[in-house]
């Protein structure tokens, strides 16, 4: 690395470049941090993912952004969905703007500061996007801590300008400011990118870039001032974020619990339509009177179903919860099974054929009256 002197009259200004070269050692936390993005997405690829596109679950299972789930307790989600993405090349273009900002600022704050302002930057970049996403969107990737670097570079930058050589000024100025108006660009024009985050985590890196700036060695500090009140608006501006956070649509875990229910009734059903076959064929077998065959229909069909119906009115579930159309169908379901079956047993009491008929064609149109539709009729046997 080139030796940087004490600033004087005569002297040039610095080549910070010089910087950029050297050991890795000398940028353990860009190393560690790449490292880790790219040891998450292998694991995540080994369970599961895709290699260029991950769905959804997958996502929030591995700790992705999703407001109803951060907002039911699992805070956790703002800092885990830094080191998830959803393919690789999403993978591929944050670790390069990472590793190419990322050695020179670690180099201009020192590791600790660095670390501390990507880590901040990303926290606070997937905050603003909870309270923009509106509880629809799944969100993950490390570019909101990256904007947060390219931040407080721009900030380092034009604070030391009168110190750096007026070429790599322009040309590490200009690239980094490019750059993160390029990108913010495309997120207005381009549906899925995480604009939030970006300006979020872009903000958040110019404040605290601000605020842990160090000069070069040798050069003369900034006045402290400056440095509290850009950490001072940070605060503030957490502040604010953190009292703008929107109750959630809908409470994540209701939501689990009704798709388990869901599944749960969908495997039961299949058996009460099993068992509702077999009581059929063994009614025309004989053997058992009409009483023990009506009595068999209320408490294996009738009453299963009836369960079924009270277990899925149970769950609290809200209007706005992606399950909440499935169970109001399913409940219907459960309901117009149940009556069609008991109206089958009392049917069979009565001995009364159209009775049994009709309890029948309930029960076929079930699954239609349930969604909404208009059951096709039946058609006459040839």
């Amino acid at each position: 690395m080139s030796e940087i002197r004490p600033s004087d009259d005569t002297q040039p200004p610095s080549h910070i470049t010089d910087l950029m070269r050297g050991r890795l050692a000398l940028t353990p936390a860009t190393v560690a941090l790449v490292a880790a993005n790219v040891l998450v997405f292998a694991a995540m690829l080994a369970n599961g993912a895709g290699l260029w596109h991950s769905p959804n679950h997958v996502q929030l299972a591995w700790g992705a952004g999703f407001g109803p789930a951060t907002k039911d307790g699992q805070w956790w989600r703002l800092g885990t969905a830094m080191f998830l993405h959803f393919g690789l090349v999403h993978l591929g273009m944050n670790m390069w703007a990472l590793w190419d900002g990322g050695r020179l600022v670690e180099r201009l704050y020192g590791s600790l500061r660095f670390a501390g302002i990507f880590l901040a930057s990303g926290l606070t970049g997937n905050l603003l996007s909870l309270i923009v996403a509106a509880d629809r969107a799944v969100s993950g990737g490390a570019s909101g801590a990256i904007f947060g670097i390219y931040g407080a570079l721009l900030v380092w930058l034009w604070r030391e300008r009168r110190t750096v050589h007026p070429t790599e000024f322009r040309w590490l100025f200009g690239g980094a400011a490019l750059f993160t108006a390029a990108t913010i660009g495309l997120g207005l024009l381009i549906p899925g990118i995480d604009n939030a985050a970006h300006i979020g985590g872009l903000v958040t890196g110019a404040l605290l870039g601000a605020a842990a700036a160090r000069p070069l060695p040798g050069r003369i500090a900034a006045a402290e001032r400056r440095q509290w009140i850009a950490a001072a608006m940070y605060v503030l501006m957490v502040a604010v974020l953190i009292m703008r956070i929107p109750d959630p649509l809908y409470r994540w875990k209701d939501e689990l619990q009704a798709r388990s229910e869901v599944r749960d009734f969908l495997v039961t059903d299949q058996m009460i339509a099993q068992r509702w076959q077999e009581l059929m064929s063994a009614s025309k077998k004989g053997g058992a009177t009409f009483e023990e065959l009506a009595g068999r229909i209320e408490s294996d069909i009738t009453m299963e179903y009836q369960q079924s119906f009270e277990q899925l009115s149970a769950l609290n579930l809200d209007a706005a919860a992606p399950s909440a159309e499935t169970v109001a169908m399913l409940k219907r379901y459960a309901q117009l099974r149940s009556e069609a079956s008991h109206l089958l047993a009392e049917g069979i009491r009565l001995k009364d054929q159209k009775m049994i008929d009709d309890a029948l064609e309930k029960a076929r149109q079930a699954p239609y009256l349930a969604r909404g539709v208009k059951p096709p009729p039946v058609l006459p046997e040839r």
